[in-house]
C-alpha cells in the first residue's frame, strides 16, 4: 500500500485554519495528517496491529517536496504500508503523484527488512492499494493534465479528502483506477479510517463492508452517530 499524504498547510492550501502547529506544512512532527495523534505517522506507530520498519533505500523524490517518508509491516501478514509526507505547499504534486500511481505509472522499488527476513516494494502504480489522504486541492487548483491507464491491471483507490468523490470522480476515472473509498462531503481525513478501510480489504471484505467500517470508525473518533458517519462515505461510481 502506497499512501500520498499532502501535510495539512494553513497558509498554502484552502483550508478553514487550524492551530498553527497542526498546520505548519513544513512541521511533519506535529502536522495535523501526520505527527499528530490521529495523523499517519504517529497513529500507525502506535497501533496494535502494525510497527514501523526500516529501509535504507532512500527517497527517490525530492526532499524538499517529501519531507519524510514512514514504512510499516502488518504484525500477523506480510503486508506493508509506504506513506509519504508531502510539504504543504505541494499538494498539487502529491495528487498529481497519486493520480500518477492510480494510473499504473511504475514507481521505486525499495528495500525493508523485518522479521528476519527481506522484502523489496514496488511503489506508486505497482502497488496493490493506493491512497491520497489530505486537503482536497482540486477544489482550489486545476490539473494541467490528467494521467490516463497505461495498462490492463485492476487498481483500487482511497482518497480521503473533503467531497473526494465530487472532486476527483473525473481524474480518477482517467487512470482506470476504481474508487474503493472515497468521501462526499466535508471530514476530517485522519488515518483511523484508512486503518479501518484496510484491515477490511486485507480481509477481503466487500467493498460496502469496508465503506461501513470506515464510517463505524469515524463515528467513533468524532463522536457522531453512525448513520451521519456513513453519508460521509461512498465506494465505486
Amino acid at each position: 500500500m502506497h499512501v500520498f499524504v499532502a501535510l495539512c498547510d494553513n497558509v498554502n492550501q484552502g483550508i478553514v485554519p487550524v492551530a498553527p502547529s497542526l498546520g505548519n506544512g513544513d512541521d511533519p512532527e506535529r502536522n495535523l495528517y501526520w505527527g499528530a495523534a490521529f495523523g499517519m505517522k504517529t497513529f500507525f506507530a502506535k497501533s496494535r496491529d502494525w510497527r514501523p520498519v526500516d529501509s535504507k533505500t532512500p527517497s527517490n523524490k525530492s526532499a524538499s517536496v517529501v519531507l519524510e517518508r514512514s514504512i510499516f509491516k502488518h504484525r500477523t501478514r506480510d503486508a506493508f504500508l509506504v506513506a509519504e509526507a508531502y510539504r504543504g505547499r505541494y499538494i498539487k504534486q502529491a495528487t498529481e503523484d497519486f493520480l500518477a500511481a492510480a494510473s499504473g505509472t511504475p514507481g521505486e522499488s525499495i528495500e525493508v527488512n523485518a522479521d528476519g527476513k527481506r522484502f523489496e516494494l514496488h511503489l506508486a502504480g505497482s502497488a496493490n492499494l493506493i491512497a491520497f489522504v489530505g486537503h482536497d486541492g482540486l477544489m482550489d487548483f486545476q490539473l494541467a493534465s490528467i494521467p490516463t491507464q497505461r495498462d490492463e491491471e485492476k487498481r483500487e483507490a482511497i482518497i480521503l479528502a473533503c467531497a473526494g468523490k465530487n472532486y476527483f470522480a473525473a481524474p480518477l476515472k482517467a487512470t482506470g483506477a476504481k474508487p474503493l473509498l472515497w468521501t462526499t462531503n466535508l471530514m476530517a481525513p485522519e488515518a483511523y479510517i484508512l486503518s479501518a478501510a484496510i484491515d477490511g480489504w486485507l480481509n477481503h471484505e466487500s467493498d460496502e463492508q469496508i465503506r461501513v467500517r470506515a464510517a463505524k470508525a469515524y463515528g467513533q473518533y468524532q463522536h457522531i452517530g453512525f448513520k451521519s458517519a456513513a453519508r460521509l462515505f461512498a465506494t465505486g461510481w
